[in-house]
């Protein structure tokens, strides 16, 4: 098993910027796959960017160029650095890994407001 507690949510004014922390704990050997998806209320989950162990990342269109992902395979650690910030980017904000089964954090809701 494999636990994800996700840190760094808030409260942002519109161009601001965020960054989320997501540490992975427990039986870990070798997680592939990291990354962030995001659920806006009454929305579906939705992806926002995955990154491997090699450090290969992907974006969803919406946020490519405003966020960027990195990943600290020593700490067992991903980040989601995000920078203009939009009110559409208000949602919970789950931290995802894979190692023979996906994983999920709680969440942590990140809002951006005036």
């Amino acid at each position: 098993q494999v636990q994800l507690v996700e840190s760094g949510g808030g409260l942002v004014q519109p161009g601001g910027s965020l960054r989320l922390s997501c540490a992975a704990s427990g039986s870990i050997f070798s997680i592939s796959l990291m990354g962030w998806y995001r659920q806006a209320p009454g929305k579906q989950r939705e992806l926002v960017a995955l990154i491997t162990s090699g450090g290969s990342a992907n974006y969803a269109d919406s946020v490519k160029r405003r966020f960027a992902i990195s990943r600290d395979n020593a700490k067992n650690t991903v980040y989601l650095q995000m920078s203009s910030l939009k009110p559409e980017d208000t949602a919970v904000y789950y931290c995802y890994a894979f190692q023979s089964d996906n994983y999920w954090g709680q969440g942590t809701q990140v809002t951006v407001s005036s």
